[in-house]
């Protein structure tokens, strides 16, 4: 794992235009298994307006499994969890919600049920779609899959959105590609930090992304190593992946 230290990320601001400078985290927590406490100390430190969740809890007591680690790490939950199937967006108290709404994606037989936590937030004067996702393991499932992610955005109803998650596929795989066509590979424009999300323990792959839509700027984007607050030892216990970070901004609307 990367130990030099990677410039800042610049601070969450509005500006006097109404544009809004946020940071947003991408992370899948492995339903809460591991180490909650390491876990929320690494969210706490990245100081995320948005939190894209992967493998959020699903089942007995998850709402309050969730709201504990939003109380421990800053942020109030804002949809997703068992309602879509895993992925979840948590959010700071500086975000204004419009409306929120968690999809289930069609189920394969065998496999795995997926969906997507989206919603729609400002800041400031600017407006931001949000979706996290967690595709399926299997190649032909998740390139549709990413049709779908590109579809429920379009819906949205947004000029601006920030997509993410764990895609379980590396850069050159179709579905990696289906999406950094449609949208903006944040990690690709404006490479921080450490590159790979897996596995904490030996980091060799990415394949945990954010995307954006054109008009968003990419500050910089990568796996938050050496940045203040966040230790080695709490990025290998808190889950199996390791966290992406963006600092983005957005346009006023």
């Amino acid at each position: 794992m990367e130990t030099t230290p990677p410039p800042l990320l610049p601070d969450s601001r509005t500006e006097p235009d109404g544009s809004a400078v946020i940071r947003v985290l991408s992370y899948n927590i492995r339903s809460m298994r591991d180490d909650t406490a390491a876990l929320a100390r690494v969210i706490g430190a990245c100081a995320p307006d948005l939190v894209l969740l992967q493998e959020a809890p699903r089942f007995f007591r998850w709402r309050k499994k969730l709201a504990r680690l939003a109380a421990a790490s800053g942020q109030v939950i804002l949809s997703g969890g068992a309602t879509a199937a895993g992925p979840a967006l948590l959010c700071s108290l500086r975000a204004t919600v419009e409306r929120t709404e968690d999809t289930l994606l069609p189920l394969t037989p065998g496999l795995h049920r997926r969906g997507f936590a989206t919603a729609v937030v400002r800041f400031g004067g600017a407006r931001l779609g949000v979706l996290s996702c967690h595709l399926s393991l299997q190649k032909d499932e998740r390139y549709e899959q990413g049709g779908m992610l590109l579809d429920r955005l379009a819906a949205m109803g947004v000029e601006h959105a920030v997509a993410g998650g764990d895609l379980n596929e590396r850069p050159g795989g179709p579905t990696f590609r289906r999406l950094a066509e449609g949208l903006r590979d944040c990690r690709a424009t404006a490479p921080w930090g450490g590159e790979y999300t897996s596995t904490p323990a030996d980091p060799h792959q990415r394949i945990d992304a954010l995307f954006v839509t054109k008009g968003v700027e990419v500050l910089g984007c990568g796996v938050p190593v050496g940045h203040p607050g966040v230790t080695e030892e709490d990025l290998r216990a808190a889950t199996d992946h390791l966290p992406v970070l963006a600092a983005l901004k957005i346009p006023a609307a």
